[in-house]
Order: structure tokens, then C-alpha cells, then sequence
């Protein structure tokens, strides 16, 4: 189990779209944080995760991914402590860069000497939270950087000789903003980055943003604005020579993200930290996720997690179509758990036919891979193979 992840729940303040496990602190207790993760994988009474009770051989690290919440309110020494740690105790030797450790962080936290410091840890990818380049748009956003920030952490990072740099956009945004999605996306790309998330704004319970329209406030984005921004992402980003490797995720030179990849071609993985969930193929767990309560049970040498669940094979199964179907490699037509009927002439089913004829999805060799249209229709078509195959 090669893939590890870390959540870090600390931020200065909650965006007005989040609904993540986070803690807001004016004071961040690092020391604290350190000690109870590493109290965590004590705990777990195993050092490498894909490794067994007596088994001297190990399998070490492929990932180790450091999300949040706020990864880089972490003072240096403590991210570096904590990055150098869980390498040494995972067994991520000898060649500790040919682990993918990435980092998630805010604009307005990348200094020169904060870059410097995480890549002498060990990290050398960062996933920037930039949203977009827009002023008043941030300022709606809750976020604590402004546009120019963005610029000047990309500089910082590629500087402390972190060449491989994510960014993280947001689109469909409400019209009363009069965001330029096309603006945005040209600034991004004058970045030079090597990978782009591109997130499209969701209204969740509980957050500010869902006060602001049950009010009328706010009147959110319509599916057709949606549709709209992503198809112009996809068109311009090919143009510029990234590749859409996933729904929300696009890179050139192959530098795709080795740990999110292994999410959605469903490889276990462990998780650290207040609400992180662990994988191991058949069950899922996940920890406590209020900050106090986990440091109050790992202190108290008690495992923090909270839940487990055991998936059935028909959860598995639903599963591994959605997620293939979420990449650019989709899903293997004979890999289907059932036959699927067919009509003379055609190599699917009649509603994976339609989904063909509409440009929707298409096969390349044996494998039936979503189109940017299809992708978003994905949840239909998953609803459309799985039904299918239940009738067959």
C-alpha cells in the first residue's frame, strides 16, 4: 500500500464554498499536530502500510500527499519534520525522490525560505490554491491571498527548485460576479504550470455560500454556464498542450499526479490525521474528524478512527466503473461484471449505443472512454451501464 496521505485541518479562515473537516486557529499548534500524527502511526503498530506483521521486506512509498485544510500554515520545521519522518518510517528509501511528495498550499504562504525549506524536506510537487486571478472574485471567496500573490509563489516554488507545480481553479462562479473565465485561464497558462485542477463551484450545506442563496443573496451558476466554462477549459488547455487526464485534472509532459491517480484506478491507500480515510481494497475506515477529538485519542493511545466499512462487491463494482470512467483510460468493454445486450451491429448495449451515436463517449480499441461531453453526463452514464447490466 504505497500511497499515503495526510490531512493537515488548519486554516486561517473557512472559504465561503468549503465544507471540508477544518479547523480555523489564529494559532496554529504545530508541535501538537506533529506529535499526534506520528502518535497515529505509532498506533498503527505497522511502519509501512502494504506491509505485513513479519514481513522484513517492506514495499515503501510511491506517494505522500499532504492536503488539508492549510498544509503551509505548518511553520517549515514542523512540514519538514513530518515529511522527513513519514518518508524514514514508510520506508521511502533509498531514493527519497523518486517519491511523488506533494503539498498542498495558499499563494500567500510560499516564501522564498518556505519553498527553500519543503525541498530540502523532500517536497517537490506543490498543488497551489490560486482559485483564480480575479480580486473581487478571491474577496467573495473568503481567500486570504489576492491575484498577484499567485505569480509570485510560482516564482518561489520553481526558485527552492520545485519544478513541478499544480494549480487550482474554480469555475462556474455566480454571473452578479462577472468573473472572465477565458481571463483566468490565460493567466494560468502565462504561469507555465505543469498540471491545472479545475474545480466547478458546488453549493454544500453548512458553508457561507449556502446561507448567502437560501437569503437570495446569491443566485448560484445555471448547468448551461457550467457546461459552457468547462468545454472552453477543454479546448483551450489542448490547445496549449495539456491533456485532460481526468475529469477536473489536466497536465502536459506526462505530469500527472501520481497519488490522485492511484484514487481513481482504486489502490489502497492509508490516511493520517483528523478525517482521513484509509483504503485497503475491500473496506474503507476513517478517522475522527474534529482536530481536538483526534489528539485527544491519540494521546491517550486510542486508535482515532472513527468508522469502518466493509463494500460490497455490487458497491466495488460501481465503483470501478465510475472511477475508470473518470479518466482517460476508461473502461475496459469486456471488464463489465455482466454482459451487456447487444443489438446486431453494435459492440455495447442500446443505451451505451446512444451514448456513442451522441459524441458523449467514444471507443478507442477495447475500451469505452468518456468525451468532454460525456464527462459531464457521468453520472447518467454510469447509471445507464449499471442498469443495463442488472437487466441483461
Amino acid at each position: 500500500m504505497p500511497h499515503l496521505y495526510l490531512h493537515v485541518p488548519f486554516c486561517v479562515r473557512r472559504c465561503s464554498y468549503c465544507d471540508f473537516s477544518i479547523a480555523v486557529r489564529k494559532r496554529i499548534p504545530a508541535r501538537e499536530y506533529v506529535e499526534a500524527v506520528l502518535g497515529e502511526v505509532a498506533l498503527l503498530g505497522l511502519t509501512d502500510p502494504g506491509r505485513e506483521p513479519g514481513d522484513t521486506e517492506g514495499h515503501g512509498l510511491d506517494t505522500l500527499y499532504l492536503g488539508g485544510g492549510t498544509p503551509s500554515l505548518l511553520p517549515p520545521d514542523a512540514l519538514a519534520t513530518l515529511v522527513t519522518s513519514l518518508l524514514d518510517a514508510f520506508g521511502a528509501t533509498p531514493s527519497r525522490d523518486a517519491v511523488e511528495v506533494t503539498a498542498e498550499a495558499n499563494p500567500e504562504d510560499v516564501t522564498p525560505a518556505h519553498a527553500t525549506a519543503w525541498r530540502r524536506a523532500g517536497v517537490n510537487r506543490v498543488s497551489l490554491g490560486a482559485q483564480s486571478f480575479d480580486d473581487n472574485v478571491l474577496t467573495w471567496m473568503h481567500r486570504s491571498h489576492d491575484a498577484a500573490r499567485i505569480g509570485a509563489a510560482v516564482h518561489a516554488l520553481r526558485g527552492a527548485g520545485i519544478e513541478n507545480v499544480s494549480l487550482d481553479l474554480i469555475f462556474a462562479l455566480p454571473a452578479e460576479l462577472q468573473r472572465n473565465w477565458e481571463r483566468d485561464l490565460e493567466l494560468a497558462l502565462s504561469l507555465d504550470p505543469d498540471h491545472l485542477s479545475l474545480y466547478g463551484l458546488t453549493v454544500e450545506e453548512r458553508t457561507p455560500l449556502a446561507r448567502w442563496i437560501s437569503r437570495g443573496a446569491v443566485v448560484p451558476p445555471d448547468d448551461d454556464r457550467y457546461a459552457e466554462e468547462y468545454l472552453l477549459a477543454h479546448v483551450r488547455l489542448a490547445a496549449s498542450g495539456y491533456r485532460f487526464y481526468e475529469v477536473s485534472n489536466a497536465c502536459r509532459d506526462e505530469r500527472r499526479s501520481r497519488h490522485n491517480s492511484a484514487y481513481w484506478s482504486g489502490r489502497p491507500y492509508l490516511g493520517l490525521g483528523p478525517a482521513a480515510h484509509s483504503y485497503d481494497g475491500r473496506a474503507r475506515r476513517w478517522n475522527v474528524a474534529a482536530w481536538p477529538a483526534y489528539a485527544r485519542a491519540v494521546a491517550a493511545g486510542r486508535s482515532p478512527v472513527e468508522s469502518r466499512e466493509v463494500l460490497t462487491p455490487q458497491q466495488r463494482e460501481l465503483e470501478r466503473v465510475y472511477l475508470a470512467l473518470r479518466t482517460d483510460a476508461g473502461l475496459p468493454v469486456t471488464a463489465l461484471h455482466r454482459p451487456l445486450p447487444r443489438p446486431p451491429g453494435s459492440p455495447l448495449g442500446p443505451s451505451t449505443a446512444r451514448w456513442l451515436e451522441r459524441g458523449w463517449a467514444e471507443l478507442r480499441g477495447e475500451r469505452l472512454v468518456c468525451t468532454p461531453q460525456g464527462w459531464l453526463r457521468l453520472d447518467s452514464l454510469v447509471r445507464d451501464l449499471t442498469e443495463a447490466a442488472v437487466v441483461a
